[in-house]
């Protein structure tokens, strides 16, 4: 069952990424539809990053110190923040940023750390491609 799984996930991924492991479609908000990253912006990347469960902006600074989330694997990896059409950024939970959508607020979608200025990453299980 599980090579099932995979292999789906697999021919999932190469309608996603092109030969040169950029992103072929767009990808967008869960949420609002708006749009996060034009096709050919950012390349796929495997790292395992944990990321809260996704919800209003307010919602992601916890006081008692515990964080329901999940750890994800593939992400959509850019260099520059400003190669996004649109994208929030959290105040810092530590040295890290979570991604949010700019427009509804929802998220996070995606990682950086404020220890490197040049890694971006957006989930590809918390977006959607077009």
């Amino acid at each position: 069952m599980e090579s099932d799984q995979q292999s789906s996930e697999s021919s999932d991924r190469s309608e996603l990424v092109s030969e040169d492991g950029k992103n072929i479609k767009s990808v967008i908000c869960q949420c609002c539809e708006s749009k996060v990253l034009c096709p050919g912006s950012a390349v796929l990347a495997e790292k395992e990053l944990f990321l809260p469960l996704m919800k209003k902006k307010s919602g992601l600074n916890n006081t008692d110190g515990s964080v329901d989330g999940d750890t994800l694997t593939a992400h959509w990896f850019v260099d520059d923040m400003f190669t996004f059409e649109n994208v929030g950024f959290t105040n810092n939970v530590g040295r890290i940023k979570y991604l949010i959508c700019a427009d509804c607020e929802i998220g996070p979608i995606g990682w950086h750390c404020l220890d490197d200025k040049k890694s971006f990453y957006i989930a590809l299980e918390r977006v959607k491609h077009v």
